[in-house]
C-alpha cells in the first residue's frame, strides 16, 4: 500500500465512524425530542400493547402474571459500523401508569441500517420492579435477570414454570438490521411534559 492509498484508507475511516457518530447523535437527539408528551406517549404505548396481545396469546398470559410491565411503542435502532438505540416507553402496574422511562445503547461491529421496533418487558418479580423504582439508570446485565423471549417461546412456552425477573418481548419489527438484543442497553426514568 502507497503511503498516498494509506492516507486516503484513513480519511475513509474516519468518515464513516464521523458519519456512523453523527447517525447515533442524531438518533438520539431525534428519539428524545419525539416524544410529544406524556398523554401521547401514554396512547402508543396503549396501542402498542394491545397490538401485542392481539398478536400472541403468550403475551397475555405474561401479562395477567406480571406485577408490572414496561413498554417501548417504538425504539428507533440506526448504524454503520458503530450503532445506537433509543426510545421512550410507560410503566404499567396494575393497569396505570407508574413512571415513564427511555431505553438507550449504542454497539460496535458489523453493522448498517436502521429499524424500529417495540419492546414489552414484563417483571414476574415485586423486588425486580423496586429495583427499577430505586435505581438511577439499569443497564440491562446488571440487576433484575432479564430472558429476551423470542416468537418460538411466545407460542410454546410454558408459563407455569417462569424462573426469571423480567422477559422482554420484542414485537412490530420494521427495517433491516436484524438483532433486536437488550445487550449494552440502559433504562432510565424520564418526566416527560402532559
Amino acid at each position: 500500500m502507497t503511503a498516498k492509498t494509506s492516507i486516503i484508507a484513513s480519511k475513509s475511516r474516519r468518515g464513516l465512524v464521523a458519519l456512523a457518530l453523527g447517525a447515533v447523535a442524531t438518533l438520539a437527539v431525534g428519539a428524545g425530542s419525539a416524544s410529544a408528551g406524556a398523554v401521547a406517549l401514554n396512547a402508543k404505548a396503549r396501542a402498542a400493547l394491545a397490538h401485542l396481545y392481539a398478536t400472541s396469546n403468550r403475551s397475555k398470559e405474561f401479562g395477567k402474571l406480571s406485577v408490572g410491565i414496561l413498554v417501548f411503542p417504538q425504539i428507533i435502532k440506526a448504524g454503520l459500523l458503530v450503532g445506537g438505540m433509543s426510545g421512550d416507553g410507560v410503566l404499567y402496574e396494575h393497569g396505570r401508569v407508574a413512571g415513564y422511562y427511555n431505553i438507550s445503547g449504542a454497539s460496535w461491529g458489523l453493522q448498517a441500517g436502521g429499524e424500529s421496533y417495540a419492546y414489552a418487558l414484563f417483571f414476574m418479580r415485586p423486588k425486580a420492579l423496586e429495583y427499577v423504582h430505586k435505581s438511577s439508570g439499569w443497564a440491562i446485565g446488571s440487576g433484575p435477570s432479564v430472558v429476551v423471549v423470542d416468537k418460538g417461546f411466545t407460542q410454546a412456552g410454558d408459563t407455569t414454570t417462569l424462573t426469571q425477573d423480567v422477559y422482554a418481548m420484542p414485537f412490530s419489527s420494521k427495517g433491516l438490521m436484524g438483532s433486536l438484543s437488550l445487550q449494552g442497553t440502559k433504562i432510565t426514568e424520564i418526566h416527560p411534559k402532559p
